[in-house]
């Protein structure tokens, strides 16, 4: 009772910060901002899947989660070193 309480309050508010993401996402101004919120967007699916995986006691999420991170990173790293390079220039 008290886990299923607990996941649909946090299902909420990941809803509500899925939506300021996206809503940053649409506004911009700039890249940075918007590489920004698609990062965090992606910090709100994994921890998702991570609620449900601890609701129906399951690890199949996983994998994902991992590439995810990894992407995710590898994304950041590669936006910031073009707008740097870009800036320099």
């Amino acid at each position: 009772m008290i886990l299923t309480t607990a996941a649909w309050v946090s299902a909420l508010l990941l809803a509500a910060a899925a939506m300021m993401a996206i809503v940053r996402i649409a506004r911009g101004p700039s890249i940075l901002e918007r590489v920004i919120a698609l990062d965090v967007l992606l910090a709100i699916i994994m921890a998702a899947l991570c609620i449900d995986m601890a609701l129906n006691h399951h690890l199949n999420h996983v994998p994902f989660i991992a590439v995810a991170c990894v992407v995710g990173f590898i994304g950041s790293v590669t936006v910031s070193r073009y707008v740097t390079d870009r800036r320099n220039s």
